[in-house]
């Protein structure tokens, strides 16, 4: 069985309903992990951020080189900065942040749901019973670490919206396990819950 973090075990204790008990708990694996979405977002913010450069190079003054004085164009130097900030967050400022929220990120099986809690700008948890998952999707990468996306049962479920990769850490309405370690042992240990969980009576 997967081992128990416990600092990952304080962070879940207050969410826990009476009777119910931890299997384990965890946090995910802080390093940088490339996901599909990388294989368009790198090259794209590296245009994108190549290009605010050099516009704010153009709008200052400093290129081409201009060997006459006269005050920066004002207008596009405040105009451009907006989108060199959005261009260094896109290449590397993300990663960092996604670090960030990970320290932050506890996830937990219990013996009736999944958990997630996050504090990070504020409090925010989500879970799901574990007799009600409509299904559980494991994408595993390199070295066991992967991430667990679980749905619940019902006609409406949607994956995380947003901004993709960008966002990849956000709390979503339903419980996401991402970048965690030994993912298959966590994956076995929700998919015989969910196999031993009692069926769901026929409604008349």
């Amino acid at each position: 069985m997967p081992e128990i973090n416990p600092e990952s075990r304080s962070a879940i204790q207050p969410e826990l309903l009476a009777g119910e008990n931890i299997l384990w708990a965890g946090q995910p694996n802080t390093g940088v992990i490339f996901r599909k979405d990388d294989l368009w977002l790198i090259p794209f913010s590296l245009m994108w951020g190549g290009f605010a450069i050099f516009w704010m190079a153009g709008a200052s003054g400093f290129w081409p080189p201009s060997h006459h004085s006269g005050r920066p164009w004002l207008f596009a130097v405040i105009w451009g900065t907006p989108f060199v900030l959005m261009g260094q967050y896109m290449i590397w400022g993300r990663f960092f942040y996604a670090a960030w929220k990970k320290r932050r990120t506890h996830y937990a099986v219990t013996d009736r749901r999944v958990v997630v809690v996050q504090n990070a700008w504020k409090r925010q948890v989500a879970s799901a019973d574990v007799d009600g998952l409509l299904s559980i999707t494991k994408v595993e990468g390199r070295n066991g670490v992967g991430t667990l996306r679980f749905a619940p049962s019902g006609p409406l479920w949607s994956r995380r919206g947003g901004l993709g990769a960008w966002t990849v850490m956000e709390v979503g309405i339903y419980p996401t396990f991402m970048d965690i370690d030994d993912v298959q042992s966590v994956y076995r240990l929700v998919s015989d819950l969910r196999e031993r969980a009692p069926a769901p009576k026929a409604s008349h």
